[in-house]
C-alpha cells in the first residue's frame, strides 16, 4: 500500500486486568476501570497494544488492524464482534459498527478504524 493510516486519531489508555493479556487481544469492559479478553459474541472495546502483569495498555480510537474469521468485512462500514475465539473479529449484524479501511484476504487481516 502506498499510504500509511498508522497513528491516525490513535488513543490509548491503561487498563487493569485480572491477569496479562496477549498483545492484539480483543477487550471489553469487566468491571471499575478493568478489562478482560474479549469471549464469543462480545462487542470489543479495543486492542491490547501492550500488557505486562495485571495492566494492559488498549488502543481505543484510530487505525489498527486485527484478525478475522469467517467472511471477509468489506470496505466501508461493518458491523464487527470478536468471534467464536475471542481472538479474532467476525461480521455479525449484532456487531458495532467499525470503518473498514483495508482488506487482507490472503493473510485473514482487516484494517478498521476503531
Amino acid at each position: 500500500m502506498k499510504v500509511s493510516f498508522n497513528g491516525f486519531n490513535e488513543t490509548n489508555a491503561t487498563f487493569e486486568t485480572a491477569t496479562a493479556l496477549d498483545k492484539g487481544a480483543l477487550v471489553k469492559m469487566s468491571s471499575n476501570g478493568k478489562v478482560a479478553a474479549c469471549t464469543e459474541d462480545d462487542k470489543f472495546i479495543g486492542v491490547v497494544i501492550h500488557s505486562e502483569d495485571d495492566v494492559a495498555t488498549v488502543q481505543l480510537n484510530g487505525y489498527i488492524r486485527v484478525a478475522y474469521s469467517g467472511t471477509a468485512p468489506s470496505v466501508g462500514y461493518a458491523k464487527l464482534l470478536a468471534d467464536t475465539t475471542g481472538k479474532k473479529v467476525s461480521v455479525d449484524a449484532d456487531g458495532r459498527e467499525y470503518l473498514v479501511i483495508d482488506v487482507d484476504t490472503t493473510n485473514s487481516f482487516v484494517g478498521i478504524i476503531l
